[in-house]
């Protein structure tokens, strides 16, 4: 039996949130430049997004470029602009075969035109696809997220439009990126780093995290459906106890 068909088809989680690391390390052990792995880094998004859609995901959100990756080596970030906009132009046919949803999250006025243009095409060319929902996290930050969202609390404040005491976690979470996007219920992280890297840290307050040792570009379908497997195993409790979650 594959570990595909041990799944509980009843227990897959709504939304699974990825931070695809390694591909660098990777790279290295193939003697070769970092471009290197985000170019195999592109065969584990492929085959990720095609088990999230066999077993019925809703939504998944890969940690594709971080706020903290611009200060990288300009050759690396240019060469990650490039790949961003082959990439995307070369699977938005693929996508939209297998019903997939495009959406982003971050701060992507801060990529270069071309790439916002073929990004947001791409998006448009999907908007009316009712499969899995794939999310790009881009230029993102969950600090950079979050202040953003108090700027446009104050904002409100300011104008008199709400009072402080009437701030709910609702009303807050209505100004994040995520906005109409169920917080995940499982978060995967590559490579065996133990970190969270300022990654939906509003959003993960009861998610459960697994860590995973092999390198991104290395991670296919059958180390989702294992990780999948994981969290099925595993009792969530939001603060109560098992007795209450039991009963």
């Amino acid at each position: 039996m594959s570990v595909k068909d041990k799944l509980n088809k009843d227990l897959i989680p709504s939304h699974i949130a990825i931070i695809m690391d390694g591909n660098g390390r990777w790279a290295a052990r193939h003697g070769n430049a970092r471009i290197f792995g985000h170019e195999h880094g592109v065969e584990a998004v492929r085959s990720v997004v095609e088990g999230a859609s066999e077993v019925g995901v809703r939504h998944l959100t890969l940690y594709a470029f971080s706020t903290e990756n611009w200060a990288r080596p300009k050759e690396e970030v240019n060469a990650l602009m490039s790949l961003l906009v082959h990439a995307i132009e070369q699977e938005t046919g693929k996508l939209n075969k297998n019903n997939v949803r495009l959406g982003v999250i971050g701060d992507v006025e801060q990529f270069p035109l071309e790439v916002k243009d073929k990004l947001f095409k791409c998006i448009n060319n999907l908007k009316t696809n009712t499969g899995l929902h794939l999310i790009l996290a881009l230029s993102y930050g969950s600090r950079w997220e979050i202040i953003e969202a108090v700027r446009k609390v104050a904002d409100y404040i300011k104008q008199g439009s709400v009072l402080p005491e009437n701030i709910t976690n609702e009303f807050f979470e209505s100004f994040l990126s995520t906005k109409g996007i169920p917080d995940p219920e499982l978060l995967i992280r590559t490579s065996g780093e133990y970190r969270i890297s300022n990654f939906l840290l509003w959003q993960i307050a009861y998610t459960e995290l697994c860590f995973v040792e092999k390198l991104w570009p290395d991670f296919r379908k059958e180390d989702l459906f294992e990780a999948i497997l994981e969290f099925q195993a595993r009792e969530r409790r939001f603060g109560k106890t098992s007795e209450q979650i039991l009963s």
